[in-house]
């Protein structure tokens, strides 16, 4: 047994506010959950992209029907990447551009792929990265 994918991937921000708008504006995601200093929660194709602020997923204790969710929570810069389409990524570098969001590297990979690297206001690595860099067979990014 394996699992099929990944369900969710997250990063964690201390000033969520900042987070939703960028994500949202400079990545188009569309957010489905907002808990004012707990979370911010993003549709991103058939996953889940999640932004926390450890200063609360660490501390603070919830649970769902009864269950504790156990703490969780990081300091410091994350890491994430989202998958788009190699044709795609000239749009990309224009958008980007265009908000005011500095590319801070833009990679190609032995394996053929390509990927853009730029930071959201947590600090956090977003990469705009092309299936192929890991040999992912290719689909439609959503």
């Amino acid at each position: 047994m394996r699992p099929a994918g990944v369900l969710e991937a997250c990063v964690y921000a201390v000033d969520l506010p900042a987070a939703k708008t960028f994500y949202e504006r400079v990545l188009g995601l569309v957010c489905f959950a907002d808990v004012a200093g707990r979370h911010v929660f993003f549709r991103c194709g058939d996953a889940v992209f999640l932004v926390f602020n450890p200063e609360h997923t660490a501390t603070v204790q919830t649970a769902v029907n009864g269950v504790p969710i156990p703490l969780h929570g990081a300091r410091g810069p994350g890491h994430v990447a989202f998958r788009v389409g190699g044709a795609e990524l000239p749009a990309w570098r224009r958008r980007l551009d265009e908000l005011g969001v500095a590319i801070e590297a833009e990679v190609s990979w032995p394996s053929g792929g390509r990927s853009l690297y730029v930071r959201d206001p947590a600090g956090n690595s977003v990469e705009l990265a092309t299936p192929e860099t890991w040999g992912v067979r290719s689909r439609s990014a959503s």
